[in-house]
């Protein structure tokens, strides 16, 4: 398996820049189908709302196929897609190519998560953490790359670029090791819906997928409105990524196996107190320090989370588990946003962030039981 971190490597790294494109490319691609923001919209949702049933059906396949076809077939769905997005002259042919791109990004998310122990072993928290910040390193650099490449190219080019990338992991998949499929038929759809834990970390992402959604989409508007220069906002932006990734780092180096759920909780607590900190925040200097805070908080909640998941199921039924975790997850994770950006029109982003809080309330909730049953 000596090619199969590599492999792994680079194919987070796409799967980072999955999360991160549409919103880097959204003017662009506005301007280009002279699209209205509703429109725009619309195409950030879909990605968010297939993902849900593809999932479902992509654990199935990762359970009983090999693995190094379902990566391979979903970071070719991602090139192909980008470049028809890229040549789309009207929005149901972006609609189409946003679906793709949606079915591909969950097909690679799927058997990466179910991969991350194979490729970076020592623990399920170590390797998942450890995941997680390739993946965070590349929705980090999605941003900086399409800035750099629409400053120099078109369009059709720059998407042409983006979508090659996704080529460098199915090279090295080829010369990779994969570990072989765990068999589905030994562990039923009915044992593993009667898992409690699966729920629990389901509703788990639950509550948290908005919380990430709404500071990644929202900071600079937050902060901008509390008077912070938008240069300056848009580079606590980055620092909050940053923030992000580092604390994913030390706690793949650091966290106890046996601490995992403990530290979602209080992960969990200090990400409600820094939000209801946001909300009632009238200062510029205490705004952006509120931001770094909510990364280094944010950091290892999801990585823990999968952690959590994966060992308390039976390893052939790891694809099946990942894709009903994101379907149950994914529910949040699309709507709550909504609300907030819905609250935010009546009255103001900084209390509509009351939602945010409310799910970190919620998250909290969720983690105490995981601690103690």
């Amino acid at each position: 398996m000596q090619l199969l971190p590599a492999t792994m490597v680079a194919a987070l790294l796409v799967s980072g820049m999955g999360v991160a494109i549409l919103g880097s490319i959204k003017v662009a691609l506005a301007a280009r189908l002279q699209m209205n923001e509703a429109r725009v919209g619309g195409l950030v949702s879909l990605f968010g709302f297939a993902m849900i049933p593809v999932m479902l059906v992509v654990g199935f396949f990762t359970d009983t196929i090999d693995k190094r076809i379902i990566m391979t077939a979903g970071l070719l769905l991602i090139t192909a897609s980008l470049v028809g997005l890229g040549w789309a002259r009207t929005y149901l042919a972006s609609l189409v190519a946003v679906l793709a791109f949606s079915m591909g990004w969950s097909m690679l998310i799927n058997v990466a998560n179910v991969l991350a122990f194979a490729a970076f072993g020592v623990t399920e928290t170590f390797a998942q953490n450890l995941a997680n910040v390739f993946f965070g390193l590349g929705a980090f650099l999605t941003p900086l790359g399409v800035t750099w490449l629409l400053g120099r190219f078109s369009f059709p080019t720059t998407l042409a670029v983006l979508g090659s990338l996704a080529l460098v992991p199915v090279a090295l998949a080829f010369g990779a090791t994969f570990p072989p499929p765990g068999g589905a038929a030994m562990v039923s759809l009915t044992d593993l819906l009667a898992n409690p834990v699966l729920w629990l970390c389901g509703f788990a992402l639950f509550f948290y997928g908005p919380m990430e959604a709404s500071l990644g989409a929202w900071t600079t508007t937050y902060l901008q409105n509390l008077g912070v220069k938008a240069t300056t906002a848009a580079g606590m932006l980055s620092g909050f990524w940053l923030m992000y990734m580092a604390t994913r780092l030390i706690t793949a180096f650091t966290l106890p196996e046996g601490a995992k759920t403990q530290l979602i909780l209080a992960l969990g607590v200090i990400s409600a107190v820094i939000l209801i900190l946001m909300v009632q925040c009238r200062t510029p200097k205490l705004a952006m320090g509120l931001v770094a805070a909510a990364g280094l908080a944010f950091g290892p909640i999801f990585g823990t989370l999968v952690a959590v998941l994966l060992g308390n199921v039976d390893k052939a039924a790891g694809g099946r588990a990942v894709g009903l975790f994101f379907a149950i997850g994914g529910v949040g994770w699309t709507t709550i946003p909504m609300l907030v950006g819905n609250y935010a029109r009546r009255t103001s982003l900084q209390h509509a962030f009351v939602i945010v809080v409310g799910a970190a309330v919620g998250l909290s909730g969720v983690a105490a039981v995981l601690m103690l049953r």
